[in-house]
């Protein structure tokens, strides 16, 4: 059988298949302390508002990071395919690849805590053809209970890629920096309203080095949808043969660890409040390597409901000086 034949006969669903507002199912998530503090520890982030509480102590729901709606209100692209007729370039039996992150953009809307039911809902948004590569931007977003929007997000993926693969690169020869594995918040060391100037570097920065071991655990932490055992994040052989040449983290992962560099620069409610994260991937996120993540502010302005905007973009780069991903956050000071 051709592949033409072969494509044809399982029904993949390619870019020339991908509709706008085509669906998936809804999802449902009763989030639980212990689903927040995993998603915290995979994120590397010891910041004890993410912890649970130590025995003896009652210390209330527990706030969720903000970037957890991607956990607990997943894309799930395959069963978005299956709902609609087709089947997932990654599930393929025939013709198997994978379509990589390339960027995500996120709004939130208030804080998300323990004991709160979480239903996502998730679409085809956009689609999109730049430099000879193939683009399907998802949206997903998340309500609660009174069926108000808590957070949702544009994910974008390649689903068809120019010409040409990533190498994989060789061991760095001189010592990575040292990770901030430790790394808490300090409320002294924040960046202000009064002190947010065009140009300020934001106070602090953050080293995040990724192992596959953690690789494994974010790739099994799923609150909702069918597991993905063998992806470019698990699976050695398959990678090599994608565009990124061999296995690399998700581009969740690293969207986890901007939002605790963030939270080290400011209280999450700078998010939570009306703010927006926009997470771009630039070169793969590998085993072994440290990013170290730093940040400016760009600009500050207000809106129409009398909040303060600040504007920052970070920077994520690796200790062989390849940035790794751009980011750009809108903060709200209330």
């Amino acid at each position: 059988m051709t592949q033409t034949n072969a494509t044809t006969a399982e029904r993949l669903w390619t870019y020339d298949a991908v509709r706008v507002g085509q669906a998936g199912g809804e999802t449902q998530v009763t989030l639980t302390a212990e689903n927040i503090a995993e998603y915290a520890a995979c994120a590397q982030n010891p910041d004890p508002r993410y912890s649970m509480p130590a025995p003896g102590q009652d210390s209330g729901p527990l706030l969720a990071m903000p970037t957890m709606a991607l956990t607990y209100a997943p894309l799930l692209r395959d069963e978005i395919a299956e709902a609609n007729g087709f089947v997932a370039q990654e599930r393929s039996q025939t013709n198997r690849r994978q379509t990589p992150f390339a960027k995500c953009e996120m709004r939130w809307y208030r804080p998300v805590r323990s004991g709160e039911t979480l239903t996502g809902t998730r679409r085809v948004h956009q689609k999109y053809e730049r430099r000879g590569s193939k683009f399907v931007t998802f949206r997903v977003s998340a309500f609660d209970e009174a069926g108000a929007v808590v957070a949702s997000y544009d994910y974008t993926c390649i689903f068809e890629y120019s010409a040409g693969q990533r190498s994989v690169p060789e061991p760095s020869s001189g010592a990575p920096p040292a990770a901030d594995a430790s790394a808490v918040p300090d409320p002294m060391q924040f960046l202000t309203w009064e002190n947010a100037l065009a140009g300020t570097p934001l106070p602090r920065t953050l080293s995040v080095g990724e192992t596959t071991a953690n690789i494994l655990r974010k790739n099994a932490q799923r609150l909702a949808g069918r597991p993905s055992e063998s992806n470019i994040h698990t699976d050695e052989e398959f990678a090599r043969q994608n565009i990124f040449g061999g296995a690399v983290n998700a581009g969740p992962a690293t969207m986890s660890y901007v939002d605790r560099f963030i939270g080290l620069n400011v209280a999450p409610e700078a998010l939570y409040n009306g703010g927006n994260l926009v997470m771009r991937a630039i070169t793969p996120f590998r085993a072994g390597d440290v990013v170290t993540f730093s940040g400016e502010v760009t600009g500050t302005g207000g809106n129409l409901y009398g909040q303060r905007k600040v504007q920052c973009r970070i920077r994520g780069v690796n200790q062989r000086d390849e940035l790794v991903c751009l980011s750009d956050a809108t903060l709200s000071f209330g």
